[in-house]
């Protein structure tokens, strides 16, 4: 059964961590005008600048940080600083007791992924894939769509995703329905033969990621599907897959031709070109939630991952 975190209010404290890479005080202070200008508060966590080589501090010190947040009554939700690496590492140090106890919103995306899994298979949370603190809202360009969408934390709203937001790709036809899970397919991917192996029975899976060749993408939905994954999933939601195409188109197929590959036998509904992921504009939506999707209208509609 879902959990929905409640909703903010103006004058909320809002926690912001770093459970995984090492992040830029810059960018985050640029970042914390952003998270202000909704009208909240923010709480920093005691090692939110630390440093230990590409982590964020030691595992227990990230760990804390994030128990701390959600301990924390004064806090209403939690946003995180930044993705890179590191969150696979702390999940076994999480209380999920007190998460449960306590749900608050958490939002974050990319390496955040492994989290988002986690905690919504231990504890019902629904979480939310969107951008981070320093490395979106940090950046000089962060898009007014993206920020409008944080709206939804503060009046429960369904997300509705259709082509005025960007083009969508229809790969096949259909409708689908059921919670929406997924996130980062490298992430996804290394949760496979752990506690917190991603379940898609009956969801709908969105799928982002950047930066990987194509044979590397091959790689990764071939693990999907031998493990079952891609088979029990009731539709697909392609996001964003920037430098993701071959460097040598002509050794390599691209990354469309891998696409099809894997998902043209699947006989359910897969729409491509989401902007959600490493992108700008980049569109907040609740994991766990109940959504549905339509190829005819070219629609994706999230229920509100808030209550009042």
């Amino acid at each position: 059964m879902s959990v929905k975190p409640t909703v903010w209010k103006k004058g909320d404290t809002i926690g912001i961590v770093a459970p995984a890479g090492p992040i830029k005080r810059e960018e985050l202070e640029r970042g914390i005008k952003i998270v202000e200008s909704l009208g909240v508060r923010v709480k920093l966590g005691k090692h939110v600048f630390d440093k230990n080589g590409y982590l964020a501090g030691t595992d227990a010190e990230r760990a804390a940080d994030l128990n701390g947040m959600f301990k924390d009554d004064e806090v209403k939700g939690i946003i995180c600083a930044r993705g890179g690496y590191g969150s696979g590492r702390i999940v076994e140090l999480l209380d999920y007791e007190v998460i449960k106890q306590k749900p608050k919103v958490l939002l974050g995306y990319s390496d955040i992924t492994y989290l988002h899994t986690a905690i919504r298979q231990r504890t019902g949370l629904i979480t939310f894939h969107g951008p981070m603190v320093a490395s979106d809202m940090g950046e000089s360009d962060f898009a007014k769509l993206s920020y409008d969408l944080l709206q939804q934390f503060f009046l429960p709203q369904d997300v509705v995703y259709t082509t005025a937001i960007s083009p969508l790709e229809v790969i096949i036809h259909g409708k689908a329905a059921g919670p929406l899970v997924g996130g980062n397919l490298s992430l996804l991917t290394s949760t496979l033969g752990t506690p917190d192996e991603i379940d898609t029975k009956g969801k709908l899976l969105l799928l982002e990621d950047i930066g990987e060749q194509p044979y590397r993408i091959d790689s990764m939905l071939n693990q999907l599907k031998q493990a079952g994954k891609l088979e029990q999933v009731e539709g697909i939601l392609i996001g964003d897959f920037t430098g993701c195409e071959a460097e040598d188109p002509e050794t390599s197929l691209s990354f469309d031709q891998v696409l099809v590959d894997y998902f043209t036998d699947l006989n359910v509904p897969i729409l491509k070109g989401f902007r959600i992921g490493h992108c700008n504009p980049n569109v907040t939506v609740p994991l766990g939630s109940d959504a549905t999707m339509d190829t005819e209208t070219k629609t994706l509609r999230v229920k509100a991952g808030v209550i009042t």
